[in-house]
């Protein structure tokens, strides 16, 4: 994301000495810097200032087998997930992941956490993170500092970033979850060549939520640190807590953006899907549908129209309100339209929608650009019937 933020305390030039304050005995030595980018030295970057090397790894322990168990590797049939019958994890947010969908570029799946990470610092060194928040809040920690997060929030979580999340007590998290091996952007046709969000953008930069607070803890001793590389879950030691940046600054770094504040575009007639996009990669990308006023020619159809998925398969998780183009859809549940079948509203859903002059649906699109697996936990969740339910 093309947007520019600094934190804390950081050198007048980069890559120069930045000289700590004098301790007790003179000279308190230079900070460590750290770049922290992506796509080697061409993609975003932030330059971070360490008071200890970031380096100092004291033990490797064990590593977990992670990849998820595949269960339908060629998929032909719409499907309808029930999410909110995953029940809850007695674990924190990492240990409570279910991967639902999953092909080479990105894995879809849900969490509903009971505990908060405490005890040990994640990073994922495989794929950038989007997680969206369907109930609960809380603050998501990292060494770029915190961000506050609650109902309807979006929070990108650049590769390679530290962080742990927090849940507020009183609070019963779900939240959907995806891991993408390409950088997770803003849409390109929303941004001009200087990567400005444009005019007619459905969200610009006022809406994006930027660390804060940032932590700086001057600890040594034993941390534990998770690592996800090449679908397995490494744990290491480190000799100094990894929340130990005075300052940065730069381009990459996470950030959260609320729902609420994507402003839908409308015409006279309906919109096809990419007009509600909110992000995109290389491989996928995710739309969010939002109240908004229907279409207003004299002869408008607001219920979409048929159309066929050859290239993408077509996930939709639905979040609140009235799901205007489906029967029998409630908040949580997933639908998958698989590439090479049309799919379209319900029967009846068109004729219902004709004179209605609004909607008041929140849902997530995710269209992906090669076919999804489902895995063994996804067919737990399958209703086993929506694929007939379009029969008259």
């Amino acid at each position: 994301m093309p947007f520019y933020h600094t934190l804390g305390h950081i050198a007048p030039k980069r890559h120069t000495q930045f000289e700590k304050p004098p301790g007790p005995n003179g000279t308190g030595g230079l900070y460590y810097e750290q770049l922290f980018g992506t796509i080697g030295f061409e993609g975003m970057s932030s330059l971070l200032y360490h008071i200890h090397r970031p380096t100092m790894v004291k033990a490797v322990l064990e590593s977990v087998e992670t990849a998820p168990r595949v269960a339908v590797e060629k998929n032909m049939l719409s499907r309808k997930l029930i999410g909110f019958e995953l029940p809850p994890s007695p674990s924190d947010f990492l240990e409570s992941r279910v991967p639902l969908l999953v092909n080479r570029d990105v894995t879809l799946g849900l969490a509903a956490p009971t505990g908060s990470m405490t005890n040990y610092f994640y990073k994922n060194a495989d794929a950038d993170e989007l997680l969206f928040i369907h109930r609960g809040s809380g603050r998501l920690r990292t060494l770029l500092g915190t961000i506050p997060f609650e109902y309807g929030d979006y929070l990108i979580i650049p590769r390679g970033m530290i962080y742990q999340i927090e849940f507020d007590p009183i609070t019963q998290p779900r939240l959907l979850y995806l891991e993408s091996h390409s950088p997770i952007y803003t849409p390109k046709r929303y941004r001009n060549q200087f990567g400005q969000l444009l005019e007619h953008s459905p969200f610009c930069e006022r809406d994006i939520k930027r660390p804060q607070h940032l932590e700086t803890h001057d600890e040594t001793g034993d941390f534990l640190i998770k690592i996800k590389k090449q679908s397995a879950l490494h744990s290491l030691v480190y000799a100094t807590h990894p929340f130990d940046v005075v300052g940065w600054d730069g381009y990459n770094f996470p950030y959260g953006f609320s729902i609420f504040n994507f402003e839908p575009i409308t015409g006279r007639v309906h919109q096809p899907p990419p007009v509600h996009q909110t992000f995109q990669t290389d491989a996928f990308v995710v739309c969010s549908f939002c109240p908004r006023l229907y279409d207003y020619h004299p002869k408008a159809i607001p219920a979409p129209y048929n159309h066929s998925n050859i290239d993408s398969d077509e996930v939709i998780y639905y979040v609140d309100g009235d799901f205007m183009s489906r029967n029998d859809i409630a908040p949580g549940h997933i639908t998958l339209h698989p590439g090479g079948i049309p799919h379209g509203p319900h029967p009846g859903a068109m004729e219902r929608s004709i004179g209605k002059k609004e909607t008041q649906e929140y849902a997530v699109m995710v269209d992906t650009f090669r076919p999804l697996m489902l895995t063994e936990d996804a067919l737990t969740l399958d209703d086993g019937a929506y694929y007939q339910s379009w029969m008259e």
